[in-house]
């Protein structure tokens, strides 16, 4: 049994790289001694019951951790997240307690760290040309060497993961190293209705952030039914601190339509009933890492749509009348597929958690087994 460190900036955006760090430290707690070290203010016990996971670890929280989340997250949301600066701050925060761990798990993208890592990437964050929506492109120079990765060279005895083959391409791109491809987990949907006893309606996971463009899935749907078709919306959103303003802005929007239903912070039960009894899923953030919601629409036996780049082509198998590339086109692809009576076609049991958590346990043996032939 080693001892592991698994780092995770902030699990207070409650999104997939969250569900991706619940099952690292799931998968890993019956064979090591795992330390969850975040920045996080959330528990434990809420994340499981938001992402029906079962990790039960010992949590490290460096002082002064609630301060700085509240710094953080009282920026306004034009701003971002700011997620590689909290990783920097959590490298050096961590980086005196390293040698209390003989290997670290990162499920908040690559790292330079002075222990043997396996590092799971959801997308580069540090060397970017480009910053994410909200982000700041000219600080990245900083937080890449803060972050010790400023020469775009990663630890030789780092070990790397990617979410997709897009994801894989990107750090190839930056590093010159091509990561292993471990998708995330996304379990069938027990018992799903058959398609015929479904209601013709749209549901839409994931937080309720700028980024995955929420009011833009209403704005679809409200083309839909402008074509004379009777579709209803359910967003399920996780709330967060961090987006809190624009929280506010969905929910204003879905009082506004008495066909778009809000269910924030749904029990995993709830989604699991929007799953199992709708026939579509929709995902509206452009370039997803991975898209662990399409993904999620899927196991459910949905019909799917989301737009026509990043990993979420991968999750579809490319399909174009599943893909879309702006607004009308996601509204002219929908009511294509309800004219169609479209039906599922895609497996439901991909992307399933006990695969996930396999991988997740050999790469950390394999990262040991390679510290002890090294003689470390």
């Amino acid at each position: 049994m080693a001892r592991v460190a698994v780092l995770h900036n902030t699990l207070d955006g409650r999104g997939g790289a969250d569900t991706v760090c619940l099952h690292v430290c799931e998968a890993l707690q019956a064979v090591h001694d795992v330390t969850l070290v975040t920045l996080s203010r959330s528990s434990l016990a809420e994340l499981n019951a938001l992402f029906d996971t079962d990790a039960d670890v010992r949590v490290r929280r460096p002082p002064g951790t609630e301060l700085v989340c509240r710094g953080f997250d009282a920026l306004p949301d034009r701003y971002g997240p700011q997620l590689a600066a909290r990783s920097v701050l959590l490298r050096r925060l961590f980086a005196p307690h390293a040698a209390d761990f003989d290997a670290a798990v990162s499920t908040a993208n690559e790292f330079a760290l002075p222990l043997p890592s396996l590092q799971y990437v959801h997308f580069p964050q540090f060397n970017r040309r480009h910053a994410p929506a909200g982000g700041t492109p000219r600080l990245d120079p900083l937080w890449s060497r803060l972050a010790g990765v400023g020469d775009r060279r990663l630890p030789d005895d780092a070990r790397l993961l990617a979410n997709s083959a897009w994801t894989a391409d990107a750090v190839e791109a930056i590093y010159g190293r091509r990561p292993d491809v471990l998708h995330p987990p996304v379990d069938p949907v027990p018992n799903p209705r058959p398609w015929a006893e479904r209601e013709t309606g749209v549901v839409v996971l994931g937080r309720l952030a700028p980024d995955k463009r929420p009011l833009r899935a209403i704005d679809v749907v409200d083309g839909v039914r402008a074509r004379g078709y009777d579709l209803h919306l359910h967003l399920v959103g996780s709330s967060s601190t961090i987006y809190a303003d624009y929280g506010r802005r969905v929910a204003a929007a879905a009082a506004d339509r008495p066909y778009v239903h809000l269910d924030r912070d749904a029990p995993p039960e709830r989604v699991t009933e929007l799953l199992a009894t709708h026939r579509y899923g929709l995902n509206c953030k452009p370039e997803e890492h991975f898209g662990m919601a399409v993904a999620e629409y899927v196991a459910a036996g949905m019909v799917a749509f989301a737009p026509d780049a990043g990993g979420q082509r991968e999750v579809l198998a490319g399909r174009s009348d599943r893909l879309f590339d702006s607004t009308p086109d996601a509204v002219a692809t929908i009511a294509a597929a309800i004219v169609d009576d479209a039906r599922p076609t895609l497996p439901r049991d991909r992307y399933a958690s006990d695969r996930f958590h396999a991988a997740v346990r050999e790469g950390v043996a394999a990262l040991l087994r390679a510290e002890s032939e090294r003689g470390g």
